[in-house]
């Protein structure tokens, strides 16, 4: 099933249902009033969601309403915890270029994660502010997932099955102050600003035979200002969802509603393209000596969009708009 939130004026929204071609969307209020309270009681509340996602498919739900993505709020508006990995290691090697950092010691056997802000996630269609172009406005695509209840120290392989929803992200990123704050040890703060997300959250089995292994196997299409940029797949994640969020949980236990972000999308082959303008400025300096391409200026546009074998989208797109703040 396919669940969205609908900006209503509360911070938190109200929990929908989304028809597998987005077209449209019926209430859940009887069920949960919101993805967070959906979260907190999944067992209960999914097989309900469940059977009324099919009556919409089925035509038998009611108030059925259209489905716009415009006044989506990101799945879950704020969360408990966002903690973001970096499971693509062909992206964490281009970034210690970047950033002129010496290889971190078990690189390939420890995942690396932030925690970043959940308080204030865009929405799928908001603009999004910053205060200087000087910063280094970039753009970052990623998979994710939202869990239920994880207990502590639990297996990668156990906690695969606390996979409720997944989800598509864009985690804006402020170049300029990456540098120091990954010199300071403490890791990134101003760095990362409020993270967006695309306007409908899947349950795994809405990916079929594309999600396996932990991870999604499906391209994600990049367009910066109308143009191609990339569409790495999402295939070649080094570590699975299943190891980032037992890493995640290794000293704590993870609550419902927490997001697990995969790091940006980056694939070994060059010709797929980027998922973000940094790690394009790093291949740059590689091959030419120099990079040429410059981060986000304001009104500046990035789209992003995941299809389905048949050339559905599956979580709906991604369209911003960069503004001054």
């Amino acid at each position: 099933m396919k669940l969205a939130t609908l900006k209503d004026g509360t911070r938190d929204g109200k929990l929908i249902i989304v028809s597998r071609d987005l077209a449209q969307a019926v209430s859940a209020r009887a069920i949960a009033d919101t993805m967070q309270g959906a979260m907190d009681d999944w067992d209960t509340s999914a097989p309900q969601l469940q059977k009324l996602a099919n009556d919409l498919e089925a035509g038998t739900a009611q108030n059925v309403f259209a489905f716009d993505p415009q006044k989506a709020a990101a799945p879950l508006p704020r969360a408990y915890q966002w903690c973001d990995g970096s499971a693509f290691l062909n992206h964490g090697r281009l970034m210690e270029k970047a950033f002129n950092t010496p290889p971190m010691p078990d690189f390939e056997t420890i995942p690396l994660m932030y925690q970043g802000g959940s308080d204030d996630f865009l929405g799928a269609r908001d603009d999004v502010p910053f205060v200087s172009e000087d910063h280094g406005i970039d753009f970052e695509g990623e998979y994710g997932v939202i869990v239920d209840d994880v207990p502590m120290g639990i297996t990668p392989e156990a906690a695969a099955a606390h996979i409720k929803l997944i989800v598509q992200i864009n985690d804006w990123s402020l170049r300029g102050y990456g540098p120091r704050e990954m010199k300071t040890g403490f890791g990134f703060f101003q760095a990362k600003p409020s993270t967006a997300f695309a306007p409908v959250a899947v349950t795994p089995d809405e990916l079929g035979d594309a999600w396996r292994d932990g991870r999604v196997h499906l391209p994600l299409n990049i367009e910066w200002n109308g143009a191609w940029f990339g569409h790495p797949n999402g295939r070649e994640m080094n570590f699975s969802f299943g190891e980032l969020i037992a890493h995640a949980a290794k000293t704590r236990r993870l609550r419902a509603g927490t997001i697990i972000g995969s790091g940006t999308v980056s694939n070994a082959e060059r010709s797929v393209g980027s998922a973000c303008i940094s790690e394009r400025r790093v291949i740059e300096l590689l091959d030419n000596g120099t990079s040429k391409t410059a981060f986000m200026r304001f009104g500046d546009s990035v789209r992003m969009e995941v299809f389905d074998a048949d050339g559905r989208s599956i979580f709906g797109a991604i369209d911003q708009r960069v503004v001054t703040a």
